[in-house]
């Protein structure tokens, strides 16, 4: 059984701590809230031990082998640190900094202290994507010509939902951040590493209300995003990601070869990871629904599909703090994907394609972006 504490209560509290709860290889030790009145609050609620305002204090708890944090992405690098200094284990919700620079250096202190840390990308983990993920292996669609992904979201819409950390470039918010993460990460799984980048950021809803004043406040960060990717082999790869739209067809991957074609799709808006559906294709052929084999499905669908996938995520996680060998997705996964978050940003601000650099050779870029 490993000891875990749960830093963050708004997703930690819809996904983290049910999924720990779940798991049978996992016991919650404690709860940080910034606010300790609220934390005790919620430690009561899920009869958790401890409750703790400061990471600090939880990290002395021997009990406590394991950390997830689920904090604005503002909070990460720092939180990060102290857990990672604590030789605690980790798992880090994404995007995991708020610059690759802060991303690398939370991964080099993981490699330091011997610990395990691993990044929530639940993508990896959902059936329909592990079987879409086995069909290209097995060269279904023969070679890739065009992929398409829409991300389509209505979460944002609302110009009265209030200003939060969302709203805010400095903390780490956009809808660049919150779904593009996701992206770039399972770009990178599916079809390998990206050779370059263009992208379009752009804002709809240009103010929010102040939840306590009702005053408007300036929204600086990206709600719709459209990116032009061209892989390593060539391919290219077009991308719609939007917060502040009402579409049937929530989140599609359409990937065309010469052989076939592939597609995965929802239309569940409410859960993104139920509901997803695949359909085939050889050349010249009607598309055919592909139905997932029982051995890929989730044993146990939760009411939120996030904790299915999650509890996923943790198996990994705990394979690795039980074998001592880092699993994927790893920091180095976080990284990658900050990598392209970045790289978008700047596309964005100098209105050109931006060659993709190794990780290992980023610092040069680096310094033109400041």
């Amino acid at each position: 059984m490993v000891g875990v504490a749960v830093v963050g209560t708004g997703f930690g509290q819809r996904v983290h701590i049910p999924g720990f709860k779940a798991h049978p290889q996992t016991e919650i030790i404690a709860v940080y809230h910034r606010d300790l009145t609220k934390a005790r609050e919620i430690a009561r609620a899920h009869n958790i031990p401890h409750a703790y305002n400061t990471i600090a204090e939880i990290v002395k708890l021997k009990e406590v082998q394991a950390v997830s944090i689920s904090t604005p992405p503002f909070l990460h690098y720092e939180m990060a640190k102290t857990v990672l200094q604590a030789e605690k284990h980790l798992l880090l919700e994404k995007p995991v900094a708020l610059n690759v620079k802060e991303a690398k250096e939370i991964q080099y202190l993981a490699q330091k202290n011997g610990v395990i840390a691993t990044v929530d990308f639940e993508f990896r983990f959902v059936p329909e994507w592990q079987l879409f993920s086995e069909l290209l292996s097995s060269n279904y669609v023969g070679n890739r010509h065009l992929i398409r992904i829409d991300w389509l979201s209505s979460s944002r819409t609302n110009q009265e939902r209030p200003w939060n950390w969302y709203s805010c470039q400095d903390m780490g918010g956009g809808v660049l951040g919150s779904l593009g993460s996701h992206t770039f990460d399972y770009i990178h799984w599916l079809f390998g590493p990206v050779r370059r980048i263009n992208a379009h950021l752009t804002t709809a809803i240009l103010q929010r209300p102040d939840n306590t004043t009702g005053k408007l406040q300036p929204v600086s960060t990206d709600d719709t995003c459209i990116l032009m990717l061209e892989l390593s082999d060539g391919t290219p790869c077009q991308i719609n990601v939007s917060a502040v739209v009402h579409a049937q067809r929530t989140h599609w991957l359409e990937v065309y070869g010469d052989k076939g074609t592939l597609v995965l799709g929802s239309e569940n808006q409410k859960d993104y990871i139920h509901g997803f559906r695949i359909w085939g294709s050889q050349a010249g052929q009607a598309l055919t629904e592909i139905k997932v084999p029982n051995q890929l499905v989730f044993p146990e669908n939760h009411y939120d599909g996030r904790i299915s996938a999650f509890i996923r995520v943790v198996d990994a996680w705990l394979k690795g703090i039980e074998t001592g060998k880092q699993t994927v997705p790893s920091l180095q996964e976080g990284v990658y994907s900050q990598l392209l978050i970045d790289l978008s940003k700047y596309s964005n601000t100098i209105s050109k394609w931006i060659d993709v650099p190794d990780l290992k050779n980023i610092s040069s870029l680096y310094s033109k972006m400041r």
